[in-house]
């Protein structure tokens, strides 16, 4: 394991924005983790976990110790006759784990298929698609506190999933490093197609009865078709979180747009997509310099050129502004911003 200097970031997130850190370095194992928090010369450097770094725009150089969490392996710890129990190492590339578990006939992370980034950022941002959400399989996680190394188990009841959020995110934020995750899968699983465009591109193909592998390619035909590739240009995936907003707000702005794209969460609250309020207000494909909003989907924002992460961050807060001006809504970041 090498402890890096004044290491170039920029081809390690997905933005592509240029940014350094003042110490970086990757792990592979729990152990090497435990033995890169133990050196005396990095114990009082600010640290910053980075996994395939899909969910975070770097704003500045960071003034610390960046580590890369690039624990592999997928293995079978469990086998029942109704379900599984697979852990995946935390660097493990979230899709490559979707893959893995449709080949064997495993069902519960289908619908989050082609989501970019690994299985150690999954239960932070309890990641979600498609009617399915991390929160929805996950068994425990294991990892470690920064600050003292003591490794800790987490059951789901400890974790505080909740929308695009969870304890890693909150509370224990650059605190604990994940380092493997145990999901239960079905064997026998449930099917949902009831979500986005899914039905729609499945009457295409004629598929009545989809198997997990149909519904595997429909959702990469359909991120595909909607989301712009990172190694082409330079994007996070959604920018903002769907606000979550109540019912009387929810039928005020009904009242004037008919067409609100909006899904209900209960009786009191809906969820309102931030795409459509971002492109209701005029800025779906909008570029100001080097940045802009994709054009087939408002709540991507890309780097079109050479743009610096403040840059990113400026474009950002314009569409925030504007949102909440015209909806009274106040857009929440779903990018780490650093």
């Amino acid at each position: 394991m090498k402890v890096l200097y004044d290491h170039s970031l920029r081809h390690l997130n997905t933005f592509k924005v240029d940014a350094k850190t003042k110490y970086f370095a990757e792990i592979f194992s729990a152990e090497e983790l435990q033995q890169l928090l133990a050196d005396k010369k990095l114990i009082k450097e600010e640290k910053f976990l980075l996994g395939g770094g899909s969910n975070v725009l770097f704003t500045r150089n960071f003034n610390g110790l960046v580590i890369k969490n690039s624990i592999p392996g997928i293995r079978l710890i469990e086998d029942s006759s109704d379900y599984v129990l697979i852990e995946a190492g935390a660097g493990v590339n979230w899709d490559s784990l979707v893959k893995y578990s449709v080949e064997n006939n495993y069902g519960g992370i289908e619908n989050l298929s082609f989501i970019p980034g690994t299985v150690g950022a999954a239960p932070i941002q309890n990641i979600g698609a498609y009617g399915q959400e991390l929160q929805d399989t996950f068994d425990s996680l294991e990892g470690l506190f920064i600050d003292s190394s003591e490794m800790k188990s987490f059951l789901k009841s400890e974790c505080m999933f909740a929308y695009r959020s969870s304890i890693f995110k909150e509370k224990l934020r650059n605190r604990f490093i994940i380092t493997f995750v145990r999901l239960k899968l079905l064997k026998k699983p449930f099917i949902k197609t009831d979500y986005g465009e899914i039905e729609k591109y499945l009457n295409k193909k004629n598929i009545s009865n989809p198997t997990l592998a149909d519904i595997r390619e429909t959702i990469i035909q359909i991120r595909k078709n909607k989301l712009p590739d990172p190694s082409v240009i330079g994007n996070a995936g959604s920018f903002f979180k769907n606000p979550i907003v109540d019912k009387k707000r929810f039928e005020i702005i009904r009242a004037e747009h008919k067409d609100v794209a909006a899904y209900k969460i209960n009786d009191d609250s809906v969820k309102i997509a931030a795409g459509w309020l971002i492109e209701k207000c005029g800025w779906k494909g909008k570029r100001l310099g080097n940045v802009g909003t994709y054009s087939k989907h408002s709540l991507i924002i890309v780097n079109h050129d050479e743009a610096t992460g403040v840059e990113v961050l400026e474009f950002a807060m314009r569409l925030k502004e504007e949102v909440e001006s015209k909806f009274g809504i106040i857009l929440e970041e779903e990018v780490n911003l650093i």
